[in-house]
């Protein structure tokens, strides 16, 4: 099987590109530049580099090795678009004709642009799906009913705000909600609730977008989620089950037990 791998960044791409060569498959990797880490060019049958903006590479890329199939794997930051990246005439065009810029937006005008070439976009979890959360406890500590109340009250608040694509995360604390999670991304709402939090305990909330794929934008959680709820006192973690990639997951849960978190699935909310 061939298909091509677009890189964004994090460890997302390095396991899939891993599983992809024990499988057997011939997978192209298209680093974006900003990033993509190094460390997918020895796991790719032939790696191609692109800046963010380079909308006619990447198609030319994929013709050029005729391939027809594209997985989107790992984090492109969201405020790199209003950064000084400049898009090729491709790109510049979809965003001009774009009413909002968001996520879904974005990514949906370009699988779109995609499509019209011949490319199809695959799910971007079809190689990691033993890394999905599954439902119920996923620590050894269980949620305790405290903390079950908060991530009630949090997944409410969080599945609302996902029709809105605004972000993925909320940071709760005593059924009141501290933050939502916007471009900076989830590590820094998490400093941002910390500061709000006089002390009291946090937890994280995080759900996956209401739609039925899971072509790009697939929430994730790995050891840094887990270093940086221990460093502003977050004491769990609710995700989406089976909609949520838990990357490097043995040393994730290791560092939960050590800090006394409790990681848990809930059923995932669709349209």
């Amino acid at each position: 099987m061939k298909y091509a791998l677009l890189a964004g960044n994090g460890r997302f791409p390095i396991l899939a590109l891993e599983e992809a060569r024990k499988l057997g498959h011939e997978v192209v990797a298209i680093g974006i530049q900003e990033e993509a880490s190094a460390g997918i060019e020895p796991l790719a049958a032939r790696t191609y580099w692109i800046s963010l903006g380079q909308l006619s590479r990447l198609i030319d890329i994929l013709k050029d090795e005729q391939v027809s199939e594209l997985v989107m794997a790992g984090q492109v930051k969201h405020a790199r678009i209003f950064s000084s990246i400049v898009p090729d005439w491709r790109l510049a065009k979809l965003l001009f004709s774009l009413k909002q810029k968001n996520t879904d937006a974005l990514i949906g005008g370009v699988a779109r642009v995609l499509e019209d070439e011949g490319i199809h976009l695959r799910d971007s979890t079809f190689l990691l799906k033993p890394l999905l959360a599954g439902k119920g406890a996923i620590s050894n500590r269980k949620a305790s009913k405290e903390e079950e109340a908060d991530i009630a009250y949090g997944r409410r608040i969080a599945n609302a705000l996902a029709g809105f694509d605004i972000g993925q995360s909320v940071a709760i604390a005593e059924r009141a909600c501290l933050a939502v999670e916007a471009m900076e991304g989830t590590d820094q709402m998490l400093r941002r609730a910390a500061s709000l939090a006089n002390g009291r305990d946090i937890r994280l909330v995080k759900v996956s977008r209401r739609r039925a794929h899971m072509l790009f934008d697939v929430p994730v959680a790995g050891p840094q989620t887990i270093r940086t709820m221990r460093e502003t006192g977050a004491t769990a973690l609710a995700v989406d089950a089976g909609r949520t990639l838990l990357l490097d997951r043995e040393e994730m849960l290791a560092l939960a037990g050590e800090a006394g978190i409790a990681v848990a699935g809930y059923e995932a909310e669709q349209e």
